[in-house]
C-alpha cells in the first residue's frame, strides 16, 4: 500500500513547466491523489485531470475568498461537473476570516449552499477554515449527516474532538515546522484512524524543503512525522492514513 495526497493542486501555473512529469510519479509513487478546485475554471480543469489520469480524482467547489457571484446558475455547473465519475467531493469550500475578501455573511451562504449541493449528490466535502473555526463548526453542525475532511486542520484539539464524530482531519506540511506545537498536541491526541495526509501544493512545504514548491510525493515527510509523534511505524501510518483516504471519498 502506498501514501495518498488527498488535497493537491496541480492546475497551479506552479507546475507548468514539469506537471506531466509530476503526474507521472504520482501514478507510480502514490495510491492515488485528488486535485481540488476553488472557483469554476479549476474544477473544469480538475475534471479533465480525472478523465485523463488513472490515479487522481478531484473534487469541485467554490473557495470562499471566491465566493463573489455565486448564483443558482453556477451552482448548476458545479452540479454538471460533479456528475463526472471520479469527482468524489465538493471542494474546497468554507469560511476564510483571513483574507475577508467578501463579508461573513456571504461567505456563509456559499458555504451552507455548497454544503447542501453535497448532500444533494450524496458526495463528502472538503472544508478551508481560517480564523473561522467556531463559525465553521456552527455551520456543520446544521448538517448532521455531512462528511468529508477539514483541510489544514487549523484548531485546537477540544475543535478536533468535535469535528472528528463526521469528519477526518487533513494533516500538511505545517506539521513538521518548529512553531507547530498546537498541530502536533492534535495529531498525538487524536486517534489515526481520523487523520488524512495532504499536501496542498504547491503550497505549505514541509521540512526539509520549506520555502520551496510543495510536491504530492511530499506526502511522505508528513507521514513520517506523524509517525514520530505517535511513537507507531511508518508502514501503520501508510495503511491507516489511505484506507482513511479510501473511506472518506468513497473510492475502491
Amino acid at each position: 500500500m502506498k501514501l495518498v495526497d488527498t488535497h493537491c493542486h496541480l492546475d497551479n501555473e506552479k507546475f507548468n513547466e514539469d506537471r506531466e512529469e509530476l503526474i507521472e510519479k504520482i501514478e507510480n509513487e502514490l495510491e492515488f491523489c485528488v486535485n481540488i478546485g476553488y472557483d469554476l475554471e479549476s474544477s473544469k480543469k480538475t475534471v479533465g485531470y480525472t478523465k485523463k489520469y488513472k490515479k487522481i480524482y478531484g473534487a469541485i467547489g467554490i473557495h470562499p475568498v471566491d465566493i463573489t457571484g455565486y448564483s443558482d446558475e453556477l451552482e448548476k455547473e458545479l452540479e454538471e461537473l460533479a456528475k463526472n465519475e471520479k469527482i468524489v467531493a465538493i471542494g474546497e469550500i468554507g469560511l476564510d476570516y483571513h483574507w475577508m475578501t467578501e463579508p461573513k455573511d456571504v461567505q456563509k451562504d456559499g458555504f451552507r449552499r455548497q454544503i447542501n449541493l453535497a448532500e444533494k449528490l450524496n458526495l463528502p466535502i472538503v472544508v478551508h477554515s481560517r480564523d473561522a473555526m467556531e463559525d465553521t463548526i456552527e455551520i456543520l453542525k446544521e448538517f448532521p449527516n455531512i462528511k468529508g475532511i477539514i483541510h489544514c486542520y487549523p484548531g485546537s484539539t477540544e475543535s478536533a474532538e468535535i469535528l472528528i464524530k463526521n469528519f477526518y482531519l487533513g494533516i500538511g506540511g505545517t506539521l513538521t515546522f518548529k512553531n507547530s506545537k498546537k498541530l502536533v498536541n492534535v495529531v498525538k491526541n487524536i486517534p489515526l484512524e481520523r487523520l488524512v495526509i495532504e499536501t496542498d501544493c504547491p503550497y505549505l512545504t514541509p521540512e526539509p524543503f520549506r520555502g520551496k514548491r510543495n510536491e504530492p510525493l511530499y506526502v511522505k515527510y508528513v507521514a513520517e512525522k506523524i509517525a514520530e509523534i505517535k511513537e507507531i511505524s511508518i508502514e501503520e501510518v501508510i495503511e491507516v492514513t489511505t484506507e482513511n483516504a479510501r473511506k472518506v471519498y468513497g473510492i475502491r
